[in-house]
């Protein structure tokens, strides 16, 4: 099987649209919502949940109370901060001890240098991964709990599992959703990729984060390609963003220009594709034969 990523540089670009309008126009294609923070591509494709599984990327420390005799060793040794003095008393002493799981980063040193066994040192769920059946095909996404972390470990879980259902419904192409920016979710979603197709917009700010990301794929040797969205609002810049990318050998994959369809699409739930005849449903189309031919020269 053969994987596009799709990236931007900031939100806000019309990346999730693209991908949802991309699984429309694709054969026997998988999906993966890697942008787990704040995943969005199921508001599109309103998939039907068939598995749900709880994902734990850590542990945390817990202090039990009838165990501790507040002899200080955990606060001692945790860095973080995390430990105060202020938990209930258990008969033996006034106070003991207590862990706040917001505070803690699961390193487990106090569990290890507790010499009253008076902390526990489990697993933590940090969120939920599914794996869904939409209109399109299969889609794996998740959900990251509030202030959760390991939002990497959660997108390398989804991508392992989406190739896992694509090679079981013999599926020919998946197609990752990925997180903006350039932090560890989307390095996550792109390591091993075929291809990665950043979306951008004609603005000073878009410009900057599309270096950025442009940069980060170069980094990893992966091939990448721009897509302009809403390229009509700046000419100039648009141009200028073209030939930045040419001079960091990426491809320029397309323009698409401004249309309310993207916006009446969002609003109906589905995909631009999906919702009728426009400006942008045509240059979507033709951007995505552009990406087929590229993909199939690289493969």
């Amino acid at each position: 099987m053969k994987e596009i990523t799709v990236i931007s540089g900031k939100g806000g670009t019309g990346k999730t649209s693209l991908v949802a309008s991309f699984a429309a126009l694709a054969d026997k294609v998988v999906l993966a919502d890697c942008d787990v923070d704040a995943a969005d591509l199921h508001l599109i494709l309103a998939p039907t949940v068939r598995k749900r599984e709880n994902f734990t990327g850590g542990s945390l420390a817990r202090i039990r109370p009838g165990y501790c005799v507040a002899c200080g060793k955990c606060e001692e040794v945790c860095r973080f901060d995390a430990v105060f003095f202020d938990g209930p008393g258990n008969g033996s002493v006034p106070r003991t001890f207590r862990v706040d799981p917001v505070v803690c980063e699961g390193c487990g040193v106090c569990a290890w240098f507790c010499d009253y066994d008076a902390i526990e040192f489990k697993p933590h769920i940090n969120g939920t991964m599914m794996v869904s059946d939409t209109r399109h095909g299969p889609m794996v996404h998740a959900r990251l709990g509030v202030a959760e972390e390991n939002s990497g470990k959660l997108v390398t879980l989804v991508r392992t599992t989406a190739r896992e259902v694509g090679e079981r419904d013999r599926c020919e192409l998946i197609i990752v959703d990925g997180s903006p920016g350039i932090g560890c979710p989307v390095i996550a979603s792109i390591t091993g990729a075929d291809m990665v197709a950043a979306v951008t917009e004609p603005t000073l700010s878009g410009r900057h984060d599309l270096e950025r990301v442009l940069e980060l794929c170069e980094h990893f040797s992966i091939p990448c390609g721009i897509i302009i969205n809403k390229f009509d609002l700046n000419r100039e810049m648009s141009e200028e963003i073209e030939s930045i990318a040419r001079g960091r050998n990426a491809d320029v994959f397309g323009v698409i220009r401004y249309d309310p369809a993207f916006t009446k699409s969002m609003v109906a739930g589905t995909s631009v594709i999906d919702y009728g005849r426009s400006a942008a449903a045509d240059d979507i189309r033709g951007i995505w034969e552009r990406m087929k031919e590229r993909l199939e020269a690289l493969c």
